[in-house]
């Protein structure tokens, strides 16, 4: 038999079966916008109930509620934090209400779970109240985005894992390739001989700086607005109540987090989610370099680059037989035009913020969970069915290397920029190497221009 709950709005039937209330049922059934639950985000929901468990705590140190009930809000806390009840959070991510119905179905499933332990029905919120108990001292102004800010702090440590496991597998590469010698390019021309591994080891290089710019942004939601309640003038909760609750969120999560000095402009402020997200469209621009720079240099395999081959994954034409394409590059390259997108969505939504409040963060937290969440998707991705596996074509390499102008580059200090220029047109239009060029229109011997041209001797000039 269903159970029946009423709230301000009147009364609903609810399934007795579910751990969640009017509220949450109502919020159900308005908001079918993505086809996603916030249970798909599952730091989301550990960080709400780690919020809550905060609030317990320090109502509790407080003598704001009772012991009996604060153990078993605390035991409820701790099975969602586990991951129990994943299937109790229903809701779709973005609504309206600035997260209040979040709040309400973790408030709701956290009372029906208390009051089971204490041998009661669901719905009995006499005993235990969802607004009462579960929220007392708070308001889904400080609550929400509090929880939306630790919940980024934790899935931003997945992210960074996956990117140093994407910069150890560049790196590994480069080490395989710092033998073989090509051309380097700049704006699709010929420009200067490298090696692959040095190509590879920029790859490993600017994925790691982008770690440490990930872990800084990251940093700025250590920042949180608990005890602020509605606005920020911590209206219905003890001065003492955030301190505590604050500096117990921070022992529960390992973090050093601290209540902001200004609670009114912590309550509407989505600055930090700016920051953080402008980091993520930073790293989905480079990752997508990365990517672009690899299909190209597997370009081919003959009417192209042809100097590296990507794993073959599956066959690329339903009509041309034997065609690969550079499909998990391209994949990647999807990936980070999405991030690239959600950033500016995020960025609008946090502009719309108005007078004490920013209604639309739901729509901030989706998109930068998503995005993370694509991104660790699409390292993974890359890694194991591309990077790893990635071979060089030498002989290629090298030809491309042996028949550039741009190796008369390494004259211009012994003949001048003129006479090099004049060196670089004869050797493009007679098909000659620049060697053989330089053989004839300068006074330099054979074992000179070698060891001048010599490309290991310039992609490490003394």
């Amino acid at each position: 038999m269903p159970r029946v709950e009423k709230d301000s709005l009147g009364q609903m039937a609810i399934s007795d079966d579910v751990l969640w209330g009017i509220q949450t049922q109502r919020a159900i059934e308005n908001f079918q916008i993505t086809g996603r639950a916030i249970s798909d985000f599952p730091s989301f929901i550990q960080a709400l109930a780690y919020t809550k468990r905060a609030a317990v705590h320090a109502n509790k140190q407080l003598g704001l509620i009772q012991p009996d009930i604060h153990a078993v809000i605390v035991l409820a806390c701790d099975e969602v934090i586990a991951g129990k009840h994943m299937a109790a959070f229903p809701l779709d991510p973005i609504q309206g209400g600035a997260g209040t119905s979040c709040n309400m179905n973790m408030n709701e499933v956290l009372a029906n779970i208390a009051l089971e332990k204490l041998g009661h029905k669901r719905g009995d919120y006499a005993v235990i109240n969802p607004n009462d108990h579960v929220n007392r001292s708070q308001s889904t102004n400080d609550v929400y985005a509090t929880a939306v800010r630790i919940s980024v702090i934790l899935a931003n440590a997945e992210l960074e894992r996956s990117m140093l496991r994407l910069a150890n597998a560049f790196d590994e590469r480069a080490a395989a390739f710092k033998d073989i010698l090509k051309l380097g390019r700049t704006q699709m021309q010929d420009a200067v001989p490298m090696s692959l591994g040095q190509e590879f080891g920029a790859f490993a290089t600017t994925i790691r700086e982008d770690i440490s710019k990930l872990s800084d942004a990251a940093g700025l939601f250590d920042e949180v607005n608990l005890g602020g309640t509605a606005i920020g003038t911590r209206i219905n909760a003890p001065k003492e109540y955030g301190p505590i609750a604050v500096a117990e969120l921070g022992r529960l999560v390992n973090r050093p987090v601290v209540q902001a000095a200004n609670l009114i402009e912590a309550t509407w402020d989505m600055g930090a989610f700016v920051m953080y997200s402008s980091v993520l469209k930073r790293i989905a621009t480079k990752l997508s370099k990365i990517a672009n720079d690899l299909r190209l240099l597997s370009s081919g395999p003959r009417g192209g680059f042809g100097e590296l081959h990507l794993p073959d994954k599956q066959p690329g034409s339903s009509i041309m037989p034997g065609k690969v394409n550079p499909v998990i590059p391209e994949v990647v390259n999807q990936v980070c035009f999405q991030v690239i997108g959600n950033d500016l969505a995020i960025t609008l939504a946090a502009e719309a913020g108005q007078l004490q409040l920013n209604a639309m963060e739901p729509l901030i937290a989706f998109n930068v969970h998503i995005s993370i969440r694509l991104m660790v998707n699409a390292i993974a991705t890359f890694i194991d069915n591309c990077i790893v596996g990635i071979e060089a074509n030498e002989a290629n390499c090298r030809r491309h290397l042996d028949y550039s102008v741009g190796l008369s580059t390494a004259l211009v200090p012994h003949v001048g920029y003129a006479k090099s220029a004049e060196i670089a047109k004869l050797a493009l239009k007679t098909g000659q190497s620049v060697l053989e060029v330089a053989l004839v229109e300068t006074t330099l011997s054979e074992k000179e221009l070698r060891s001048i041209l010599d490309p290991a001797k310039l992609i490490n000039p003394a």
